[in-house]
């Protein structure tokens, strides 16, 4: 594993401490480790107070998200076929978003979240859900994919 302590300007060329003979800065192990961000928009007729208790109440996740979540304050415990993920609950405003942040995640010093946004558009009056995440390069599309049919799920509790 190789740690960054400090970012170096740009005509600094340092090699990389993982023996490939590549300077820091083109190192391809490095970039692998790097997360990209990624959003998605995905339009869903509800209103906003039933899709903020969708996103941020125990008994709304389970009925799409996850097979069941427990709450301790501020540390989300979600449950898929008997296997467990803990987030943080990072920050939250009330009928528009909540943000999460994996608990591995923090662990290694990673600046990653996944966000779940009430959109609104002023014009019509439609209603989405944006969904910010990360996910490493190779992984984006297999996270897209996934975060589709979870909020094909919400459709369908919501009866849209």
């Amino acid at each position: 594993m190789i740690i960054i302590l400090k970012v170096l300007p740009k005509h600094v060329k340092t090699y990389c401490s993982c023996s490939c003979k590549t300077y820091l800065a083109t190192c391809q192990k490095i970039d692998q480790m790097e997360k990209e961000k990624f959003t998605i928009e995905f339009p869903i007729n509800s209103s906003k107070g039933v899709l903020y208790n969708c996103m941020s109440t125990p008994s709304g996740l389970a009925e799409w998200f996850c097979d069941d979540v427990n709450i301790k304050k501020d540390v989300h415990t979600f449950i898929w076929d008997g296997s467990e993920e803990i987030a943080r609950m990072i920050t939250k405003k009330k009928d528009e978003f909540v943000k999460f942040k994996w608990m591995d995640a923090e662990e290694e010093g990673e600046n990653t979240y996944f966000e779940l946004r009430i959109k609104v558009d002023d014009m019509t009056g439609d209603r989405a859900i944006i969904i910010t995440d990360f996910a490493e390069a190779d992984e984006v599309e297999d996270a897209i994919e996934l975060w589709t049919a979870q909020l094909e799920n919400l459709r369908r509790v919501l009866g849209g």
